[in-house]
């Protein structure tokens, strides 16, 4: 009865209005309220530990230095470097646009800001070229869902304090996967660019130019190295990279790029405040929903459960990635981290499934549900920038929706790809 109260009232308020951080936290709090002998303080106290974690002060400074670079003219830098990269070719722009999200993403760790900052620029220059606006909505969309996976990733930092890893092993274990997404929907977008004949090739520049717009973008592309070199190399930990990489992105969009104008300062920290709040609160109050799972001791059921079914990794990971697959249709992505991270971690190791592997299989699901309705939060964004209808987005987005289930398929089957980096 305890444990179907709590389900249900969480389902009840899940399919209702109500943000889910606050179902999270409410059917919690109604369980502890009718069905436990603990004093309700201990609400109040697990929210708070919930957020007492140093690692979690990374989360909002990312979230800064990614506001800032978004304002400071970054992005029309790294469209200017991809597209000398790679804008000769036919499907060009395409590919432009796939490469810009990925810059961005190594910059930002954020995908909504990567679909803002590249969408709002490339959208309408690949309409014009004639790539057409479902086409180039829906390839925006995809490619801006790299921002969570390629690090740094504020996803990945979730699932490092909620699993006890290494945010620094899961920074670099995101690499090559979030690499080889991008050019699988590279090449899917080329092939489709072919197959229905969309597009012109753009008027080059001339190799000096091209050359100088890659210059000119190596301040900003350089943040990753940074970020990475500083952490394994012991310089700095995960959170004070995040310090660093503020500093760093004042310092690129001010006085390299001069793109951040002071009277935009203001607005950049207040759209920081508004989504580091936002992430905390779900992060605090999912905290709050895990608790009352080990009060239950659901994890440890589930974990008996399928350790007792016998089950095989390979069936295991097939498992996971439907169920997840299917979570990320409804849950927003630090919430379902936070609350599937304390049930499948132990299933995992008891199959030999490295946890770092496990982190990434993970965030890459939950990836593809940025791009899947109801709650894909990519296609809001791609859509509030074009006025596309929801569900048009996510048809447009639907063939390299599938590019990144194959690129799923292969990082976990193929642990190599994720863990080769980590030696």
């Amino acid at each position: 009865m305890p444990v179907a109260f709590f389900f249900g009232s969480f389902g009840a308020l899940l399919f209702s209005t109500v943000p889910i951080a606050v179902a999270l936290g409410f059917s919690a709090l109604l369980y502890l309220t009718f069905f436990s002998s603990l004093p309700l303080t201990q609400a109040s106290a697990q929210l708070f530990s919930g957020l007492d974690s140093f690692p979690l002060v990374a989360i909002p400074l990312f979230i800064l230095a990614a506001s800032i670079m978004a304002k400071g003219g970054i992005s029309e830098q790294l469209i200017n470097a991809a597209n000398a990269i790679v804008g000769r070719f036919k499907g060009g722009l395409a590919m432009t646009a796939v490469l810009a999200c990925m810059f961005f993403a190594a910059i930002s760790g954020s995908s909504p800001a990567t679909v803002v900052a590249v969408g709002t620029l490339l959208i309408p220059s690949m309409v014009r070229q004639g790539y057409g606006k479902r086409f180039s909505t829906g390839l925006i969309a995809t490619s801006g869902s790299l921002g969570i996976l390629i690090p740094p990733s504020i996803p990945l930092i979730v699932y490092g304090v909620a699993s006890d890893q290494s945010i620094g092993d899961l920074f670099a274990a995101g690499i090559v996967p979030g690499v080889l997404a991008g050019i699988i929907i590279m090449i899917v977008a080329v092939g489709i660019v072919y197959y229905r004949d969309l597009g012109q090739v753009m008027a080059q520049l001339g190799w000096r130019n091209n050359l100088l717009a890659i210059v000119k973008a190596l301040p900003a592309l350089f943040l990753p190295v940074l970020i990475l070199g500083g952490i394994y190399s012991g310089i700095f930990t995960p959170t004070e990279a995040a310090a660093v990489a503020v500093l760093y992105s004042l310092i690129v969009s001010g006085l390299i790029y001069k793109g951040l104008k002071v009277q935009a300062f203001g607005k950049v920290l207040v759209s920081t405040v508004r989504t580091s709040s936002m992430i905390m609160f779900i992060i605090a109050n999912a905290g709050l929903f895990a608790f009352v799972l080990t009060i239950e001791r659901i994890p440890a059921t589930i974990t008996s459960a399928l350790i007792a079914a016998d089950m095989s990794p390979w069936l295991f990971l097939l498992v996971i990635n439907v169920m997840l697959l299917v979570v990320g249709m409804f849950m927003e992505t630090s919430s379902a981290i936070l609350i599937l991270t304390p049930i499948l971690l132990p299933i995992a190791l008891s199959l030999g499934i490295d946890p770092i592997h496990l982190g990434i299989i993970i965030v890459m699901n939950l990836e593809i549900g940025m791009i899947t309705p109801p709650l894909g939060l990519n296609l809001f964004v791609s859509s509030g920038i074009t006025g596309m209808p929801i569900l048009q987005v996510a048809k447009a987005a639907l063939p390299s929706a599938l590019a990144l289930l194959f690129a799923l398929a292969l990082v976990t089957y193929i642990p190599f790809i994720s863990l080769g980096i980590l030696g």
